[in-house]
């Protein structure tokens, strides 16, 4: 478990929202944060049952930047992401982000990373999520879209390859 702060980006955030276990990022990493534009883009779609479930999350901390103009050094990214970077290099923070361009951004900074299948492994290595693959196929049922090397790669650690 990082000691250091830990940010999330949305896709992981809505990944976990899907599968109705926010509560990963709490018994894994204690508090997370998130940026505000993250924040209001996890809450431009079915606000009102993100907003419930955040409200539930006490451990999901909305975090401003310190120099919001940080974010202008990440050309070629969405808001949500460079923001991610920004606080994380401010917070010196983990990175849970699934965007390959902003971790091409985060490994050169040298920011810690992981992403949304990174998290489901070590939630299944800590005996907090009984299938990776189970999680997986709900997040492809859902229409979000995950790498199928990068799948395949997950089940084998996860001991759940066919």
């Amino acid at each position: 478990m990082p000691a250091a702060p830990v940010i999330l980006n949305n896709t992981p955030l809505v990944a976990l929202w899907v599968l109705g276990r926010l509560d990963l990022v709490r018994d894994l990493f204690g508090e997370v944060m998130i940026p505000p534009a993250v924040h209001a883009e996890f809450l431009a779609v079915d606000r009102a049952a993100r907003q419930q479930a955040l409200a539930h999350a006490s451990w999901i901390k909305v975090t401003p930047l310190g120099n919001p103009r940080r974010v202008l050094a990440y050309t070629g990214l969405d808001e949500g992401e460079a923001a991610v970077l920004a606080l994380a290099e401010e917070l010196e923070g983990t990175v849970v982000i699934d965007e390959r361009k902003a971790r091409r951004y985060a490994k050169r900074l040298g920011l810690p990373l992981t992403g949304t299948l990174g998290v489901l492994l070590l939630a299944k290595e800590h005996g907090l999520l009984p299938s990776v693959r189970a999680a997986v196929d709900t997040l492809l049922d859902a229409g979000l879209y995950l790498n199928s090397d990068l799948v395949t790669s997950v089940l084998r650690l996860a001991g759940e390859e066919e």
